[in-house]
């Protein structure tokens, strides 16, 4: 990609993430003086739920300073919070014996039911907004969520990333993302998607547990590459790696490394004398990782599919 497309593309980015902001606070309300009608703003209302919560959580001292830190709220600005919080009864805070200039902490039962009270609005705003989409959707959306909590939050620790075996659904996901990716990076057409969808139905028309596997790579739950291991029709003593994809948001990750590792070793255990794969000559991300696994190129032979002309090979290695 040139210098000007990718800074054309920046541009873009930075506008569509404006453009997400404003919509954002719109549907929340986050503009208003008072969040869900409760009576607070929304920095009051933040600093109720951080003291519910860590009292919940049996924290020994609520410390000012640390909410503070933890909102990202100028030392200021929290005081006069914290002063209005104590004048209407909620909070009572006391100075720390070690440092005056900071408080301890804690909701007083005045505080308590509001913040039972607000926290019911909150909930009821969410449900009133999620509720009425349809299943799939809502998914979706709570996926979107969590995509972008982690991306924006890098302190975070991810959890591991899982290869499982197929369950209900998979094959569907599976084919509509090689049909997606493979039209966005590349352009091919619908023949394609329409290869994939005959290769997973053979897969689970005939498939054999002791001598073929599909993995799914998933994080959280969110589905992020796959690859099979299947039986060469015509060769018993030979497998066949199939439909390797990586979420483009999750290269980088070595997760292509791990999936193509894990298909061969599972060829290998299964006493398979051989390995074979069939793939493109633009591909050459996936060569990569085939040669790292011990593949080499043998066959090489031009043809037109998926609306492209296109170089077909055959890579093959010895287990």
């Amino acid at each position: 990609m040139r210098t000007e497309e990718i800074e054309i593309e920046a541009a873009a980015q930075i506008v569509a993430f404006r453009r997400f902001n404003r919509f954002y606070t719109r549907v929340l309300g986050l503009l208003d003086e008072q969040l869900v009608r409760s009576g607070f703003s929304l920095a009051e209302a933040r600093i109720l739920f951080e003291l519910a919560a860590r009292t919940a959580a049996d924290a020994p001292l609520i410390v000012a300073r640390d909410i503070g830190e933890e909102l990202g709220l100028d030392a200021g600005y929290l005081s006069r919070i914290l002063r209005r919080l104590e004048d209407a009864g909620l909070i009572a805070r006391r100075p720390m014996p070690a440092d005056a200039r900071n408080a301890i902490l804690r909701l007083t039962r005045k505080g308590r039911n509001a913040f039972a009270e607000l926290d019911r609005r909150s909930s009821i705003q969410a449900s009133e907004l999620i509720e009425p989409l349809v299943p799939g959707t809502r998914s979706s959306l709570i996926r979107s969520m969590q995509t972008i909590e982690t991306a924006l939050s890098p302190h975070v620790l991810r959890s591991p990333l899982v290869l499982r075996p197929h369950r209900a659904g998979d094959m569907g996901w599976v084919i509509s993302r090689n049909g997606a990716v493979y039209a966005q990076e590349y352009g091919w057409d619908q023949s394609y998607e329409a290869l994939v969808a005959r290769i997973c139905a053979d897969f689970l028309d005939n498939f054999r547990p002791a001598r073929e596997r599909c993995w799914i790579a998933e994080r959280d739950g969110e589905r992020l590459g796959c690859i099979f291991c299947v039986q060469h029709p015509e060769r018993e003593d030979t497998a066949k790696l199939r439909l390797l994809l990586v979420e483009p948001a999750a290269r980088g990750l070595g997760l292509g490394r791990a999936l193509v590792n894990e298909c061969v070793s599972f060829a290998r255990a299964c006493g398979y004398k051989r390995m074979t794969l069939w793939t493109q000559s633009i591909l050459k991300a996936a060569h990569h990782l085939y040669e790292q696994a011990g593949f080499r190129l043998t066959h090489e032979e031009p043809h037109h599919s998926f609306s492209h002309d296109l170089m077909s090979q055959t890579w093959e290695m010895e287990l």
